[in-house]
């Protein structure tokens, strides 16, 4: 992070729209009421375009930044390229469909679609790191603080 403060603030913002904008946007939040009777906070629809806009921005970033930098483009694999592209496709075609900028029906389609993939990627790809945050997170600190005398932070 402090080697790189720019790519941790792209990194950041990139994850934080990744996961509030599916949580909080008003009208993703009326299907978590109607399918689980379930009503989160709703975050006002020009601080969800923000988001989605810094969203696609760090995509555009991440996927530039791989092809770019020799020693990212060493490790990374076209999965890790598609991953990017997969992440960023519900929020392109969300954006286009609200803002109807192409034909609506495509797009809430597209958009549909999309999402539903990423869902479906999360649990076979490095996407699980999502649901593994805390785990790992708490691993690694075990075993560096713990059984290393490092310490994890």
């Amino acid at each position: 992070m402090r080697l790189q403060p720019f790519f941790s603030l792209v990194f950041f913002v990139f994850h934080v729209g990744l996961l509030a904008v599916p949580l909080f946007l008003s009208a993703h939040n009326m299907l978590w009421d109607e399918a689980f009777g379930l009503s989160l906070w709703s975050m006002p629809d020009v601080i969800a375009d923000i988001l989605t806009v810094l969203v696609i921005l760090c995509a555009i970033f991440l996927f530039v930044r791989r092809l770019a930098r020799a020693e990212v483009r060493i490790l990374s694999g076209i999965w890790d390229y598609c991953i990017i592209l997969i992440s960023a496709a519900p929020f392109v075609t969300g954006f286009l469909a609200y803002h109807q900028l192409l034909d609506y029906d495509l797009m809430m389609v597209l958009h549909v679609i999309t999402g539903e993939l990423l869902l479906i990627l999360i649990p076979f790809t490095k996407l699980g790191h999502m649901m593994l945050f805390f785990f790992t997170r708490s691993f690694i600190g075990f075993e560096m603080g713990t059984r290393r005398g490092a310490r994890s932070w």
